[in-house]
């Protein structure tokens, strides 16, 4: 039986989606191919509120974050550290060779723009990486906030890890003058997990022309020397692709501000239910995710079972991250969920809790 995912990721694919994925193949030097690409591109723009060209990646997000550390900084890089995903970019650019000062918080707790703002008046650093969307803990950190303090540093570039916000939030990227923005597709694009999006500003393209030993995979100036022609360096998933090209049609077909607004219905439920039954939020007050809803397991409740007997109902949610397990759960309220799966959900855990 198939066991619907309220996971944060891969989240559930519709099926005139997954039978995208089952296109017929083309060559990816093929003028197919390129119409294909150029077809997808401006969408992204579109549903990112971009000029900035996008790359695709055949890869997790974890290559785009190896691709930011390796082509975009010379001096240093203020990793900004409040889970273990933000963690983890901290870690590339370390296991790089790249100099990186971290910036850290209790897990839990959000990144203020002051404490980005103390750090790049010491004009040591030439890249920020943040992660907008906390997907361990369930913390959203302040990114219209934090942006502006941004806007304080023209020379130092701005990269936005929103793998489990992006298309679940409005993120105006111009708007917000953020110079990389990067997501998997497995999240709030609800696509099969294997391609990754990334925005790429004028100032961080002509950044990753000065820097050395970029890498060969995910070197930023050999990828959009091949996106000027609609291509890719490597051979892409263009199964993936086709597939996106999709869905991106059935967002817009939505309307991407009913998108989100969906999105925001559904954990609005999650928290409302929450609080009806004494459970209580995890993140700090303010700063709660509301695609990846993170909540204290307070109540002591066997997360493990609970996950066990909504598995014999066809559904399954997720225990706390790392050093959280048992200590938090998660309800993701992402990609093409609808609000009664929600209240389905929900329903079927007060039965089985009894609450």
């Amino acid at each position: 039986m198939h066991k619907k995912l309220f996971i944060p990721g891969p989240t559930e694919v519709v099926k005139e989606v997954r039978d995208a994925m089952a296109c017929e193949m083309i060559g990816h030097r093929m003028k197919e191919f390129s119409e294909l690409y150029n077809q997808v591109i401006p969408k992204l723009q579109q549903i990112l509120y971009t000029k900035n060209r996008v790359l695709l990646f055949t890869s997790s997000a974890t290559g785009c974050m190896e691709s930011v550390v390796r082509n975009l900084s010379n001096k240093k890089t203020l990793s900004c550290m409040c889970g273990a995903f933000s963690d983890r970019w901290y870690n590339i650019a370390v296991a790089n060779g790249k100099k990186a000062d971290p910036l850290k918080v209790e897990w839990g707790y959000a990144i203020k723009p002051e404490m980005i703002d103390e750090k790049l008046k010491t004009g040591e650093y030439d890249l920020v990486t943040l992660v907008h969307n906390e997907t361990s803990t369930g913390v959203k950190n302040p990114i219209e906030e934090i942006s502006e303090v941004m806007k304080k540093y023209p020379d130092v570039i701005f990269a936005v890890d929103a793998v489990s916000s992006l298309t679940g939030y409005k993120l105006e990227v111009d708007a917000l003058g953020i110079d990389v923005i990067l997501a998997g597709v497995q999240k709030c694009f609800a696509l099969p997990p294997g391609l990754a999006v990334m925005t790429v500003s004028q100032k961080a393209a002509q950044k990753a022309k000065t820097v050395e030993n970029r890498g060969y995979y995910f070197d930023i100036v050999d990828m959009l020397k091949y996106d000027e022609k609609g291509q890719t360096p490597s051979t892409p998933s263009i199964s993936h692709i086709n597939a996106l090209n999709v869905q991106l049609d059935r967002m817009l077909a939505e309307g991407i501000e009913n998108r989100f607004a969906r999105h925001k219905k559904m954990s609005d439920t999650i928290f409302n239910w929450a609080e009806e039954k004494g459970i209580e939020k995890f993140p700090e007050k303010g700063y709660e995710s509301w695609t990846v809803v993170t909540l204290k397991n307070n109540r002591n409740f066997n997360i493990s079972e609970l996950n066990k007997e909504l598995g014999n109902r066809g559904k399954t949610i997720s225990n706390g991250y790392g050093k959280l397990k048992d200590i938090t759960f998660r309800i993701a309220a992402m990609g093409d969920l609808t609000p009664s799966d929600i209240n389905e959900l929900l329903n079927d855990i007060n039965d089985i809790l009894k609450i």
